[in-house]
Parts: structure tokens; sequence; C-alpha cells
């Protein structure tokens, strides 16, 4: 596969940069002091325990609630300073997916969809019927354009969700936990439909997820929050290699940590298991990142192992071992040596000198993807 440089990367989101934000409902701390920023055009996923506050930073991210303190950068202007009739104009560029998919349970999905192009938009109904098809197409649902929400399944719910998210054509699509409700098989199926549509849009995506499958092989960035605070964000081979008590136990979904039922583990859990000397688990190998269906890889994705190799962190045991999509089967392993002074990085597939991908190139931004059509 051929990975593209930073210099090559042109995208159509914007950069969401997060400075000290605060917010609070009445005495109760949601979170504080978050700073981070989302680069342009990746995928970027949120975790966290239960009742951290997640789905309270992606309302906060749209202007749906105001922080306490703080600040929000898109394109120079601080949102959480704007009126609410820029505000209004601000929100046109984010596409949001909730829980649930959130459809009007009394109209078509063909309504659905074309609800925000007739709320936000003059365009004439035959231009919002190319629209809706196009984006029906995209997500795998041309044809089921008459049914109601009802009648369909969760997982059909989500496409269509996300079909109405993508109708405008974001700069910055939001995603509340998109495998809520959904079977391992929709996940993944869902997975590989949130990197496809990445790949055609190159818009800026932050999801926030419980799945720790989906954390640990769909997004670009991760970042945690936990106990009113964001532990940590940044590239993802960055969490996955990390020894921040929470950030590891999370990512691995160990019982040995810091986090218990109650969010955190009181004093006493932790005492015991400091005094009985529990051995925390080995970090379990860094899987390849999901790759688009036409094999590419989107433009923003890093070589495996590039961050592990820049730093001089030693990946666990058989990390970057399976294939991953477009490689052919039987592909031996490639050594890749790190940097000076550290031992070679086993099983990391090819990063510089790899022979292009058949068709490489800039992808359509409409037409149907391959899987979606099963």
């Amino acid at each position: 596969m051929q990975y593209v440089t930073s210099s090559e990367v042109r995208t159509v989101g914007v950069e969401i940069r997060v400075e000290g934000l605060t917010k609070t409902f009445g005495r109760q701390v949601v979170w504080e002091d978050v700073t981070l920023t989302l680069p342009s055009g990746e995928i970027s996923a949120m975790l966290g325990p239960s009742g951290t506050g997640k789905s309270v930073f992606l309302k906060t991210l749209v202007g749906l609630l105001k922080p306490d303190r703080g600040s929000i950068w898109i394109e120079g202007r601080d949102i959480t300073r704007l009126s609410e009739r820029d505000l209004y104009e601000v929100r046109k560029s984010f596409g949001v997916l909730f829980q649930d998919g959130a459809l009007f349970g009394s109209m078509s999905l063909y309504d659905n969809v074309a609800f925000p192009l007739r709320e936000h938009t003059r365009r004439s109904e035959r231009e919002i019927a190319d629209i809706v098809h196009e984006k029906m197409e995209m997500v795998g649902l041309r044809g089921a354009e008459d049914k109601l929400p009802g009648q369909i399944s969760g997982g059909m719910r989500k496409r269509a969700g996300l079909a109405r998210a993508l109708v405008l054509d974001p700069q910055v699509v939001l995603f509340d936990e998109p495998d809520s409700g959904l079977d391992p098989v929709r996940t993944a199926y869902l997975n590989q439909l949130i990197g496809d549509l990445n790949a055609q849009t190159e818009a800026t995506y932050l999801i926030v997820t419980h799945d720790i499958n989906t954390a640990r092989t769909v997004p670009d960035n991760i970042g945690l929050l936990y106990h009113r605070h964001l532990a940590m964000f940044g590239p993802r081979e960055m969490l996955l290699t990390s020894q921040e008590p929470a950030v590891r136990q999370f990512l691995n979904a160990q019982r040995q940590g810091p986090i218990g039922m109650a969010e955190e583990k009181d004093a006493d859990e932790l005492a015991a298991e400091a005094a009985i000397g529990v051995e925390l688990p080995a970090l379990a190998p860094i899987p390849p990142q999901l790759v688009p269906s036409d094999g590419q890889p989107r433009r923003t994705m890093r070589p495996p192992g590039q961050w592990c190799r820049e730093h001089g962190v030693i990946p666990p045991p058989g990390s970057f071992q399976s294939l991953v999509a477009g490689t052919p089967p039987g592909t031996p392993p490639v050594t890749v040596a790190p940097v000076a002074g550290t031992p070679p990085v086993a099983g990391t597939p090819p990063v510089a000198g790899a022979p292009p991908v058949a068709g490489a190139g800039r992808r359509p931004r409409g037409g149907v993807l391959p899987w979606a059509r099963r």
C-alpha cells in the first residue's frame, strides 16, 4: 500500500482546537481543563467509562451546550463566544449521528434524509432528490427510500441517520456511540462504512464509543476522559502503547487498574491490589488500522509503526502482524528498522518502497460502497 506524506494531504475537514474547556451542571463537575486538537480530515475517537461526559463533550463542540470556561476554535473563530445567529451558521458545517439515529418515526427514510436540505437550503426538490439518492447510495440504502424507521433494522437506521448527517456535506461529523445496540457483525460493517466515507469526504470525524475493537482499529487518534479530566489524547499508537494506568486498563479491557465499577476504585481496593502484588497483564498487540474497502489507505493514515519508530517505543509483541485489507494472502511479515538504539519491529508491513495500489488516486465522492450491497 502507498501512504501519502503530510505535505501531500489535502482535506476538506477543519481543525478543531479545544483549550481549557470546563463544563459543570450545578455543583457537579463533568470535566475540566480539557485541551486537545482534532486534526483536519482525521478520524478521532473519544473513550471513557460511563458517565464521564463524552456525549456532553460532543454537544459542547457543536454549540448545543455552553461551557463554563474555555474556548473552541474553528477556522479562527471561538464558537463559545458567537451570537446565536453566527452559531446557527457554524452548526451547518457539522453533521451528527445520534445514538439511536434520531429519525422521525412518521417520515420515510427519504424525507428524513431530505429534512436538513429543506430546512437549511433553498434547493429545488429535484436537486434535493439527487442529493438524497446520492447519500443513501453511499451508505447502501438505495431502494429503501420509502420505508419508515420502524420497518427497518437498527443497523439500517444507523445508516439512514448517517446519510442525513452527511447530506449538507459537513466539514465535521460527530458520532455519538454509533455502535450502540448493534451486534458485533453490524458494528464491523458500520466501522468499515465510517472509514470508507472518511476516505471519500475527507471531513473531520470524532467518534464517541465504548467499543474497544472500534477504538483500536478505526481512528487515527484516541482520547480518554476519566475522573473529570482528559487523561490523554494523541495518535493511536501512542495510546495503545501507553503505560498510563487508566489508559492502559481501558484500552486493554482489564480489571487491574484505577477504573472500577463506580468509575474509579476506592482507596481500599487499590491498596488491596497493591498488597497482594497484582501483576498487570501484558499489553495486547497493536492491530493494523482498518483500511477502506478499495484497499487504499486514507490520506490521513500513518504507516503502521511510524509513531513507535519516531519515538523509540517498542510495540507489544505481535503488533501489526495481521493482514491489512487488500494485502495478498501469504504476504510474509516484513521487518522495519526502528529508530537507532532500539530493536527492530517484526511483522510491520512495508512503509517505504511499497508498490502502488492499482487504481490509486483520488476517490470518487459518490457511489455505492461494495460491502453495503450485502
